[in-house]
């Protein structure tokens, strides 16, 4: 529906698009809110997803009062949002020609595609433009066939082809659109070609090509998925996709920052990093849906962080999408926040926390390629094992655990289950290449490792696996032990961690919180839904089938129009939270649906993820 000025729209009200460097989030009313450039991580050109006064936008709308809704074109990241109002229906096409590596040929480009099939239909367009997120004063001026924007040393160029007025750094235009005579709009950083209509037709031929072209290689996994499901794991691997940056192979977590996990609460971050726990996740579910060459990318992009830090030690929780180190946070006190959710942040502190669960997610990300064809390198080999000898050193150590609580450190029980993993994975992948080493060596600290989790991660009172070492604390990344291989899914521990997790740790629906400790922050957040989906697994796994699907069916009611999800949801208003799209939660998704179709008998052609029978 149409928006009043000034009011936020939820987070399910938007769809994403993006060429490979960065991503921008469309409105159903038209409006373009967030948009980064030339790259993701880059300061921002529109941020009215943040501040509405002050953060800009790009907005092409009916100026008569209209419903709208928002679709992509099948397979592809092409969004189309469908306007219906009085006099008839129009639709804006919205898609950034895709752009593989950094020397493309392709222009940096926005394209917009106005057009109806009904008598003429008026719009309004308004461009706001406000550079560094509304930090840099922004200068709009009138140049032949559009609109220069330029603030500091960046510039945007927005070919139009309509007049327009420009009013207090403000675009703004008026027109008809003749029926079968599209318009189209042209939003080009840096260097401004114009581009003709049959160009702009072109690549949007072309973009829809190589999506499709890209998405098309999960038909192989059409059996598994099966009707409606399978167009929702389509829709979460084609967001994955575009969090993937091909030129530097880095993954980021999400596409934004700030969105809060509580209305107006504090607990807002900045997403557009690569986390190695994260990253790894995102190379894996790829993986199994077939998409070999972005599991490759990955290892390249964690070899070329290695080969920067080589030491273990020194190995961060996260990195920059081009190897950045310096990640400070800074608060942005000028921006109002998402729904007034102060305050805005960019970077993120939590970089400088020691996370030891890192190393085990990095090692299984090797390892599950190595599985299904990719041949360990011997520098592959050598990281591996300085990475599974440092954890060797290191498991006792306490650390932030992988929430990054605030509150100190502690001795998680998830990081010495990743450290386990680490070692095991190591182990497995030794096969002959057992230079200056003994491999005994490795298997005595996995079984060490094994029985201290054992020992102090499990409580007989809770009859659960808890969230540190000694604590009363549940934790749903318990939830993961059956699957990373740790116990089977029926053995009576794992069993009473998933019945602990449903009483204690889930809400209306089985919708999964995170842990039941405080976490050092104030205010509340939503339910976790790579938690949600870590549960399903866990009680696939276990034979018990019917609670994972129930849980399953109640999941997806939160998923937005356009097959997204965010972080995390309110479950009593079933509106999204937290970053948007979350690489996790959408990897989440994908997973619980190749499980729920192996185990069901289906044959999976491609690589099973771990703690699946034959895998």
């Amino acid at each position: 529906m149409e928006r009043e000025p000034g009011q936020f729209k939820n987070i399910e009200d938007y769809g994403i698009i993006g060429n490979l460097e960065t991503c921008a989030l469309v409105a159903h009313d038209g409006s373009v809110d967030w948009l980064c450039l030339p790259e993701l991580g880059s300061p921002s050109l529109f941020a009215a997803l943040l501040d509405t006064e002050k953060g800009g936008s790009f907005t092409i709308q009916p100026v008569d009062k209209f419903r709208s809704f928002q679709s992509y074109g099948k397979n592809t990241n092409v969004l189309v949002t469908h306007f219906l109002t009085a006099f008839g229906e129009a639709t804006v096409t919205d898609f950034m020609p895709v752009r593989s590596h950094r020397r493309s040929a392709v222009p940096r480009v926005l394209l917009r595609k106005v057009e109806t099939s009904c008598p003429d239909i008026r719009f309004g367009l308004r461009f706001v433009p406000r550079f560094n997120y509304a930090r840099t004063k922004t200068a709009v001026r009138a140049v032949r066939d559009g609109v220069s924007a330029r603030g500091g040393k960046e510039n945007v160029f927005l070919q139009m082809p309509v007049p327009f007025v420009i009013k207090n750094r403000i675009a703004s235009a008026s027109f008809a659109v003749k029926k079968n005579r599209p318009l189209w709009f042209a939003l080009t950083y840096g260097r401004s070609p114009r581009l003709t209509q049959k160009q702009c037709e072109t690549f949007l031929v072309k973009t829809k090509e190589y999506w499709a072209g890209w998405a098309g290689r999960n038909l192989a996994h059409k059996k598994i998925f099966k009707g409606p499901l399978y167009d929702i794991v389509v829709r979460s691997g084609l967001v994955l996709k575009l969090l993937t940056n091909p030129s530097t192979g880095s993954i980021a977590a999400a596409a934004t920052t700030s969105l809060p996990e509580q209305i107006g609460g504090v607990r807002n971050w900045d997403y557009r990093f690569a986390w190695i726990r994260d990253a790894s996740f995102t190379a894996q579910a790829l993986f199994h849906l077939g998409h070999v060459q972005e599991g490759k990318d990955f290892i390249r992009w964690i070899e070329s962080v290695i080969k920067q830090d080589k030491d273990p030690a020194r190995f961060l929780i996260m990195y920059g999408l081009h190897g950045q180190t310096n990640l400070t946070e800074k608060k942005m006190k000028h921006l109002s926040g998402y729904k007034g959710s102060a305050p805005v942040r960019i970077g993120n502190d939590a970089y400088r926390q020691k996370q030891l669960d890192i190393y085990g997610e990095l090692v299984n990300a090797i390892y599950e390629t190595s599985r299904y064809g990719r041949k360990i390198t011997g520098t592959t080999w050598t990281y591996v094992r300085n990475i599974v000898n440092y954890v060797c050193t290191v498991w006792k150590r306490k650390d932030s655990g992988i929430w990054e609580v605030r509150g100190g450190e502690r001795h998680f029980v998830y990081s010495k289950l990743m450290c386990w993993v680490a070692v095991d994975r190591g182990i497995q992948m030794a096969g002959t290449k057992r230079d200056g080493f003994t491999l005994s060596d490795w298997e005595n600290t996995r079984e060490e490792i094994k029985q201290a989790i054992l020992a102090r991660g499990f409580s007989r009172k809770l009859n659960s696996f808890v969230q540190s070492f000694g604590s009363e604390q549940l934790d749903a990344s318990n939830l993961l032990i059956p699957l990373v291989g740790f116990l089977p899914g029926d053995d009576p521990r794992v069993q009473g961690t998933i019945n602990a997790v449903l009483k204690k740790l889930t809400t209306q629906g089985a919708f999964v919180r995170r842990y039941d400790t405080e976490d050092g922050l104030p205010g509340d957040e939503g339910a976790f839904l790579i938690c949600t989906f870590w549960l399903i697994k866990a009680l696939l796994l276990s034979g018990r089938r019917e609670e994972a699907k129930k849980i399953f069916a109640n999941i997806l009611t939160v998923v937005s129009p356009t097959g997204l999800l965010a972080e995390e949801a309110d479950i009593r208003t079933h509106t999204l939270l937290g970053n948007f799209p979350q690489a996790f939660s959408h990897i989440g998704l994908i997973n619980c649906a190749l499980y729920m179709g192996v185990i069901k008998g289906e044959k999976h052609r491609g690589p099973k993820p771990m703690g699946l029978p034959g895998s």
